[in-house]
């Protein structure tokens, strides 16, 4: 791997600094949000409404500092291009400033995709949850519209207590 001329030096400890910063931060971020999917997902198996709204504050703050942290990125790649880096991901991005060596940054950024997929998982759970939830009240709606009664799926007339009860008194 040829290395960095040395007036790159500086500019590259400059981005290798502003990467080790940004996944510091991203680390944070995510580390925070695993707890609140955490709690999240506790709060969809209880059918805890009022808990759920106490996390939205904090889901929001959340998603602002990802969003942060995603224009940082943005710029730290920019940056990067600007200085005939690797500029198409971060990860080969910090292996080039930091001459390909194993250890701080090559770390940081295997510890931050681990949790990202981490986070994709427990959001797929806390979807699955909401979902079945979601299929629960609609069942339940249709028990309430039929008067449990359910319409035949085959045969010529239409049932006589096919009306729903719910919205219609004549059933």
């Amino acid at each position: 791997m040829p290395t960095i001329p040395v007036a790159d030096e500086t500019a590259a400890l400059n981005i290798e600094a502003e990467i080790s910063a940004l996944l510091d931060d991203l680390s944070s971020v995510q580390s925070e949000l695993l707890e609140v999917l955490r709690q999240k997902r506790d709060a969809l198996s209880a059918a805890n409404v009022a808990r759920l709204a106490e996390l939205q504050p904090q889901e929001e703050q959340l998603a602002v500092r990802l969003t942060l942290c995603q224009e940082r990125r943005n710029a730290l790649l920019s940056a990067a291009r600007e200085q005939g880096l690797p500029n198409e991901n971060v990860a080969k991005l910090a292996t080039k400033v930091s001459g390909g060596k194993r250890g701080g940054l090559g770390q940081k950024v295997k510890a931050a995709n681990s949790r990202m997929r981490l986070l994709q998982h427990h959001s797929f759970a806390n979807w699955v949850l909401a979902q079945r939830s979601l299929l629960h009240v609609s069942q339940l709606l249709e028990i309430i519209a039929t008067g449990g009664r359910m319409q035949p799926t085959y045969g010529d007339k239409e049932s006589v207590h096919a009306r729903g009860s719910l919205l219609n008194q004549q059933a």
